[in-house]
């Protein structure tokens, strides 16, 4: 069975409840055992795993203002590493089930793609460790099965972090990072069996990104973290980077699940990656050169140049075109990006990255397919520095 995005019309509200329920809404379904991660294989990447899934090409093509292209070949992962990064992909499992096998998908938008777009990269800054888990399906999503078991899932991420913990960690700093469904397992991982607990001394930083994070208002600590802050400084270890992404033209809406205004008295956190202190600054972003991430094929991503050059790497680079700052306002709390179009130069004025359907686009998800390729180079870059960090203090 193969879903799309225009086979439900509830995907906006069953996405939602799969990454933004709260912890105490969890419900047990059903108990199964744990898969056994000491078989590496049910592993995407782990540092022995050979060939692993984040062992991909990842060539990109800077489009500079002028239509100029200049290819940037990725010089592969670093071994020697000082810290480990632990990865949990989003939703994105296409199995007809409400939970996932343990065998990753291979379209676009499964766990071998999303390995490869969002987790990949990070090679360079840490050691890579990405579970698979019987996370819950885009087809149950959608309404095409059930709704999935997320104690089952949690299940599976706990067994797989101890396992890591027990078997791969020998006292390494830690960066966990998540993106959706992934974010809001790392929310919950942190908030039961990191904080307050012995794996603190350990963390590096936590990523969890497209997902709510509370804090009280105009705080760094409170909320959900009772001692973990944002991330404010190049460096700074022990601290949480999360955001949620929308267009600045177009944000959350009342039907936003993500970044949108609480009734709690708290606020969703936002930490911008390209300048952790706050204010606006330009996106590093690694995008796919051909955008693959909805099957409504409606709108599909301009040419990178006009006339249209050919570009043969998986992602293109494009240096200055895409800005973000922090806002918080009447709409909620949430990353808001700016794209800064030509049209008089040679270089397209747009990128694709937003949730449509038939053509439409669902203004209520603003970019979140898209929330770690836009930052992907900033968020390589605070890793990098935390890791540097976190060896000369250990």
């Amino acid at each position: 069975m193969v879903c799309s995005w225009k086979s439900g019309v509830t995907a906006a509200g069953a996405l939602a409840a799969a990454i933004a329920v709260p912890q105490a809404a969890w419900a047990t379904q059903g108990k199964a055992a744990p898969p056994d991660y000491s078989d590496t294989s049910i592993w995407l990447c782990r540092p022995d795993n050979t060939p692993g899934f984040c062992q991909a090409d990842l060539d990109a093509t800077a489009v500079l203002a002028d239509g100029t292209l200049q290819r940037e070949s990725w010089a592969g992962a670093d071994s020697q590493a000082p810290i480990d990064c632990f990865f949990l992909y989003p939703t994105a499992s296409l199995d007809p089930a409400s939970n996932s096998d343990l065998v990753p998908g291979d379209q676009p938008g499964e766990e071998i793609h999303d390995i490869q777009r969002e987790f990949a990269r990070f090679g360079e800054a840490c050691r890579l460790y990405a579970p698979m888990y019987r996370s819950t399906t885009i087809t149950q999503m959608i309404g095409q099965a059930p709704p999935g078991d997320r104690e089952l899932a949690y299940s599976d991420v706990l067994a797989a972090w101890r396992y890591y913990l027990a078997h791969d960690n020998h006292g390494r700093g830690v960066v966990l990072i998540g993106h959706s469904q992934g974010a809001g397992m790392i929310r919950r991982l942190m908030m039961e069996e990191i904080e307050g607990k012995p794996a603190q001394k350990l963390l590096v930083s936590a990523l969890p990104i497209g997902a709510n994070v509370a804090v009280p208002a105009g705080k760094d600590v409170g909320g959900d973290f009772k001692t973990i802050p944002l991330c404010r400084s190049k460096g700074q270890i022990g601290c949480v980077l999360t955001y949620n992404s929308y267009r600045a033209d177009s944000p959350p809406t009342p039907e936003s699940f993500l970044g949108n205004r609480r009734d709690d008295g708290l606020h969703n956190a936002c930490v911008n990656p390209a300048a952790l202190g706050g204010g606006s600054a330009p996106l590093d972003a690694y995008l796919e050169t051909r955008y693959t991430l909805s099957p409504d094929k409606s709108v599909p991503q301009a040419p990178w140049t006009d006339p249209a050059q050919p570009i043969d790497t998986p992602f293109v680079r494009v240096p200055g075109l895409i800005s973000a700052e922090c806002r918080s306002d009447g709409q909620g709390d949430y990353l808001a990006i700016t794209i800064h179009a030509d049209p008089a130069d040679p270089r397209v004025d747009d990128i694709q990255g937003d949730v449509r359907r038939g053509g439409k686009r669902l203004a209520e998800w603003g970019l979140h397919v898209i929330d770690m390729e836009l930052a992907m180079g900033d968020l390589v870059r605070v890793v990098k520095a935390q890791a540097a960090a976190w060896a000369a203090s250990h």
